[in-house]
């Protein structure tokens, strides 16, 4: 299955290095390039792409305003925020508005496609250690963790469990291994948990860990 990409940032230079590096894998297609987030949604609009790698920091439209309404719009596709600093504030903005997460300028061409073919199969790229410092950086505070807390109510301990896991950066292997199950029952606890906790995907599973304290637990 070919994955249909859309490549939105301001600088010519950074869309056609992403083109040459995507375009050589063979099952990822790029199908459009946008300029700002106003082009942004014309061309994901008309290409219907799978996922969209999104600069934050673009004149007009930005990012993160693209994201919300890309996520909110007709065609859902998948975002991938890109940024130059890995404590970037608008980071965890787009991560709110909808995105899968996201990935340094500067990354390795292999995490890049890497992170195309994760978020492209529903999963999220989600808690390397820039994103938990991101997101401890900007959601630590134990006024947000008492309220927050509140919601973990709903869930059981086993579920309680996987979330904590979740949020200290584990794959549903490594949570296996750790909790003595089968990856398929780790998958079932965490789609519980996003479903009782009313929560998108991973990536809000993660910041939502982060805000009620379980990173530290």
């Amino acid at each position: 299955m070919t994955v249909r990409v859309v490549l939105v940032d301001d600088q010519t230079l950074v869309r056609t290095g992403f083109r040459l590096v995507l375009d050589e894998t063979g099952d990822i297609d790029v199908v459009g390039e946008a300029a700002d987030g106003s082009q942004a949604l014309e061309v994901v609009a008309r290409t219907k792409p799978d996922v969209v790698l999104m600069d934050v920091r673009m004149p007009g439209l930005d990012g993160i305003e693209a994201t919300g309404r890309l996520r909110s719009g007709p065609h859902p596709a998948k975002v991938i925020i890109l940024t130059t600093f890995d404590l970037d504030e608008y980071v965890l903005a787009g991560l709110r508005a909808g995105a899968s997460g996201f990935l340094l300028k500067d990354a390795l061409a292999a995490d890049l496609i890497s992170a195309v073919r994760v978020v492209a199969a529903g999963e999220a790229v989600a808690a390397p250690s820039v994103t938990r410092r991101l997101i401890a950086h900007y959601l630590g505070s134990s006024a947000t963790r008492s309220v927050t807390g509140e919601r973990l109510a709903a869930l059981t301990a086993r579920e309680r469990e996987v979330l904590t896991l979740v949020t200290r950066g584990l794959s549903n292997p490594e949570i296996a291994a750790a909790l003595f199950l089968s990856e398929s029952t780790v998958k079932t606890h965490l789609g519980r948990v996003l479903g009782k906790l009313g929560l998108r995907d991973r990536v809000q599973a993660v910041i939502l860990g982060y805000e009620c304290g379980l990173a530290g637990d």
